[in-house]
């Protein structure tokens, strides 16, 4: 095999193989004359460590990219070290250790084999031996500040200066000490790839510049530091004075900037005890790991999360309670006793300011500004404003967070609200509280007792965060569609405020002040450009549009004004007016179309009241009578729930009971199915509510006389034949005026609850309050005649 005369360090030369085995190594620069232990595990290594054998030679090469697992030629750098490997020592399962020392620089000139290791030939790099009398200028100079580092280093003997005096060369003496001070790799790689000694000199020489002035300064600060008691402050002083010194010397290591940067937010910051000592441990397990470990974003994300909630910034409370009424008015229309209980609750926080707020739950169908009063609120006090959408969420993390140790995991949505908020006592309102589910992975509901009890979220635990945060400044609101699905627990710690829905002048009045100029600004319209009459959003408040809330009157406006642009873009019409006629041609025929009518003459028929979550509603009760059988028998359709069949069954059972009285005959009651149907059969029904209306349409179908089609009615009945008190008047009486009835029939004792009903809606309507069955049917049915029928008292 061909071999190589190579000058090793010194003046001894030495008979090296000209094609040698390439040892790769990561960010480890091996200089000649230097003894280094080399950790070996990669199996290519490994196969180079083997056929070079002990006392045998190797080119130690560094890596351009040190996560590069096997790297080819172009993945090396071009200069390398020549290497003797003194001393093999297996290390088992963790692959073989090698010292070697470094014999000469060398050049990679050509490959040789790939496998099973990387052989390529050699060239050694040439050192001009001639002594100039620069050389040895430079080469004094870096003696002498050599000594003065290690005057200055108490980790340094004071033999060492002996021995850097005594090197016998100036290009070994260069590498010993780029070999023993700090450098980055790079600095290191760029050195060895240096042949010329005064060159390598020259880059030793400023680094060990940069070594006297920190040593001087840390000398310096320990004496100016040296009665400070505070430990933390002066660890502080000297990490700024450092910086100062590296900012100076032009070093520049990205790891240690961002140290520095999460070193001051946390200083600035005003954590809690128990926080700030867990940001203190994520802060020095990220200064210990290296610069590309995968932990490394982890613990940089974890200790964003905690310098960026607002543990202690808060806003200060602006309570003018003359001002939140001019902001409900201004943002609201109608919604008296809403707007009274929010001024109440404003009044004992501006008495009471350290008393624990209520948690206030909106309750009502959709679109009657639940969501939109949470922001009046947030505005009538000057706190910042946050929301959180409940809907759909079924798993516990979502409220409490993830924990640490699952991939991507984050805070909860509590926490990441209040870090969007910047404040820890905002208005924070938890919407559609009442569509939480619970599945295999946990009910959020039951997180949510915590955030709501007064007594425990002082201390709330987020899973992520792992540090105690105080919930109980910030004012929570909820929002639901109904209370049917929201756990009873959870209902306990909240104060249910109703919206039952708005009436037909209330959505006039708020179309014209609200609606209208919101949409002709949404769509780059003038007030000027288009007028909208009174009688064309009457035509779509009662033909196109059956609601309790505004929502689809809105879209409704939308169209209008998008077709209205339309028309004034292309130039057709400058001034547009829309009137009553121009509805039906925009938004085509009507959806809605007066439903009593069609049961104003047939026998069986029934006009009951509900309440939906969409609010309140009228539904058709239809019995039909089919001959044959055995005894009468009842037969239910339409999606009706346990105590709606309970109490069709009773009102059956009722009218048979007083059959005499109600003048049936026996043919009436002769044998047959009785088939109940309440129209709209996708949608589920339930409830007692219906039980006056099924007793009408019973006796309306066994004697053949229809029930007025003008008149709804509701009310729970009971076999003794009173009426008994129900729910939900409010959206009932709301639903009937929509629907065109101009007389309810309803329970005595649900009287206290007209107080709630507007006055327009009351004067409008013929509102009968009955105690009893027979009460009822002489208002509910066509020609009714008196009924004397044997009730309870």
């Amino acid at each position: 095999m061909a071999s190589l005369a190579v000058q090793v360090a010194g003046s001894e030369t030495l008979e090296v193989p000209a094609i040698l085995p390439v040892l790769p190594v990561r960010d480890v620069v091996v200089f000649p004359g230097v003894t280094m232990p080399l950790a070996i595990g990669r199996p290519r290594s490994l196969a180079a460590l083997e056929e070079a054998g002990q006392d045998g030679y190797m080119l130690v090469v560094a890596q351009r990219d040190p996560l590069t697992e096997n790297p080819g030629l172009q993945e090396l750098h071009e200069v390398g070290t020549i290497v003797r490997v003194m001393r093999i020592i297996d290390a088992r399962r963790e692959g073989k250790q090698a010292l070697v020392v470094g014999l000469a620089r060398a050049v990679m000139t050509r490959t040789v084999a790939w496998e099973p290791t990387l052989r390529v030939q050699v060239h050694p790099l040439t050192e001009p031996e001639a002594l100039t009398p620069s050389l040895e200028a430079a080469w004094r100079r870096v003696v002498m500040l050599a000594q003065r580092v290690i005057e200055l280093r108490d980790d340094m003997p004071d033999e060492w200066k002996t021995f850097f005096q005594g090197i016998p060369s100036p290009g070994l003496l260069a590498d010993l000490i780029a070999s023993n001070i700090a450098m980055s790799p790079r600095d290191r790689i760029r050195l060895l790839a240096e042949a010329d000694p005064e060159t390598r000199l020259g880059l030793v020489e400023r680094h060990l510049e940069k070594e006297v002035t920190i040593a001087e300064t840390q000398r310096t600060l320990a004496g100016e530091t040296g009665g400070e008691t505070d430990p933390r402050r002066r660890e502080r002083m000297l990490r700024q004075r450092m910086r100062e010194i590296q900012k100076e010397i032009g070093e520049t290591d990205a790891g240690a900037r961002e140290i520095d940067e999460l070193r001051e937010r946390l200083d600035a910051s005003d954590l809690p005890e128990e926080a700030e000592a867990l940001a203190q441990r994520e802060l020095k397990r990220l200064s210990s790991l290296p610069q590309h470990a995968p932990d490394r974003h982890l613990i940089r994300t974890y200790l964003d999360w905690l310098l960026e909630l607002p543990w202690s910034k808060q806003t200060e409370d602006h309570l003018d309670l003359a001002e939140a009424r001019t902001i409900l008015d201004a943002d609201h229309h109608g919604l008296a006793q809403v707007k009274d209980r929010i001024l109440e609750f404003l009044a004992v926080r501006k008495l009471a300011p350290d008393a624990q707020a209520p948690i206030l739950c909106f309750v009502g169908p959709p679109g009657v500004g639940k969501t939109s009063l949470g922001r009046s609120i947030a505005r009538c006090m000057g706190r910042q404003f946050t929301r959180a959408s409940l809907g759909g969420v079924r798993d516990e993390a979502e409220i409490r967070g993830h924990r640490r140790t699952y991939v991507g995991s984050m805070p909860g949505r509590i926490l990441q609200s209040l870090k969007r908020a910047g404040s820890r006592n905002p208005v924070f309102l938890l919407d559609e509280i009442d569509k939480v589910g619970s599945d295999f992975r946990g009910d959020p509901s039951s997180a949510l007792l915590e955030v709501l009890d007064p007594e425990q979220n002082k201390s709330f635990s987020d899973h992520y965060i792992e540090a105690p945060f105080d919930l109980s400044r910030v004012l929570f609101i909820a929002t639901a569609n109904t209370l049917s699905t929201i756990p009873p627990a959870l209902l306990d710690r909240m104060e249910v405020i109703e919206l039952s829905g708005y009436t037909e002048q209330e959505k006039l009045a708020i179309a014209e002040k609200y609606l209208v100029p919101r949409q002709i600004e949404a769509h780059g319209l003038k007030p000027e450009q288009v007028s909208v009459e009174r009688a064309a959003l009457d035509k779509m408040i009662s033909e196109y549009t059956r609601e309790a809330g505004v929502r689809n009157l809105e879209r409704h406006v939308a169209t209008l004004m998008r077709k209205s642009a339309r028309k004034i873009a292309e130039h057709r019409d400058a001034l547009i007016h829309v009137g009553a006629a121009d509805v039906s041609e925009a938004l085509g025929a009507p959806p809605h179309l007066p439903e009593t009518a069609e049961a104003s003459s047939i026998p069986g028929v029934a006009v009951g009241l509900a309440v939906t979550a969409h609010g309140g509603d009228i539904l058709f009760i239809e019995a039909a009578a089919n001959p044959g059988g055995q005894g009468i028998r009842l037969r239910l359709t339409g999606q009706l729930g346990d105590v709606m069949r309970e109490s069709a069954e009773a009102a059956l059972s009722w009218v048979r009971a007083h059959a005499k009285e109600l003048g049936l005959s026996d043919a009436a009651l002769a044998p047959r199915e009785i088939h109940l149907h309440v129209p709209a059969g996708a949608v589920p029904k339930d409830g007692p509510s219906a039980g006056v209306a099924l007793v009408t349409a019973l006796v309306s179908l066994l004697s053949d006389r229809s029930a007025r089609s003008n008149v709804a009615m509701t009310g729970e009945i009971s076999l003794r034949g009173r009426v008994l008190p129900v729910g939900g008047i409010k959206g009932k009486l709301l639903a009937a005026q929509r629907a065109g009835i101009d007389t309810v029939v309803i329970p005595r004792r649900n009287e206290k609850d007209l107080a709630e009903v507007p006055k327009e809606v009351r004067d409008a309507l013929g509102i009968h309050l009955v105690d009893t069955i027979d009460e009822a049917l002489a208002l509910t049915l066509s020609d009714a005649q008196p009924i004397v029928a044997p009730t309870a008292a």
